[in-house]
């Protein structure tokens, strides 16, 4: 009687111990980030906004959201200023969470590189994104990165064709 107290006792422990597993190296969700991240990668707009439900929420270093399309115009924009631009993937970690909400998270650290076109000026970037998903699709994203050399290379660029345009008028 009391190796079978004990068997039941040993029994309800590992019953009681077992933990559903909430994070993952590998998911669908990580698949689907990374297909976005190389649709990005390659311009392809469509492929891109895919990825994201039709009421998704977009946070650029803000808490203001910003809409997919808002979004999608804006990459549009500074790609076109760039000559080359990418993740380095040699040095690029994600994961994905069940948090303790049961929201899935997917969360991507990578070094951005772009290089403008008009000034040949490289610039390499920490960036750090936290993607919510449900159903399968994205539903919040949360892009974090120092903006500060970017903006500055963005205002030198429009004060140059301000002043090349002001020297055509005369």
């Amino acid at each position: 009687m009391k190796k079978l107290i004990l068997l039941g006792l040993a029994v309800f422990t590992m019953i009681a111990c077992k933990q559903e597993q909430r994070y993952f190296a590998e998911s669908d969700e990580t698949k689907t980030l990374m297909s976005g991240v190389s649709a990005y990668e390659a311009g392809d707009w469509e492929q891109w906004r895919s990825h994201f439900a039709d009421t998704a929420k977009i946070y650029v270093n803000s808490t203001d959201p910003l809409s997919v399309d808002d979004r999608l115009n804006g990459m549009k924009e500074m790609t076109s200023a760039m000559s080359t631009y990418g993740f380095d993937h040699e040095d690029e970690h994600i994961e994905m969470v069940i948090d303790k909400k049961d929201e899935t998270w997917v969360y991507y650290w990578a070094t951005h590189k772009g290089t403008f076109a008009a000034t040949n000026k490289e610039l390499i970037i920490p960036v750090h994104l936290a993607v919510e998903f449900a159903d399968g699709k994205i539903v919040a994203e949360h892009i974090y990165f120092d903006a500060t050399e970017m903006n500055a290379e963005f205002a030198a660029l429009a004060a140059a064709t301000e002043s090349n345009e002001e020297g055509d008028d005369d």
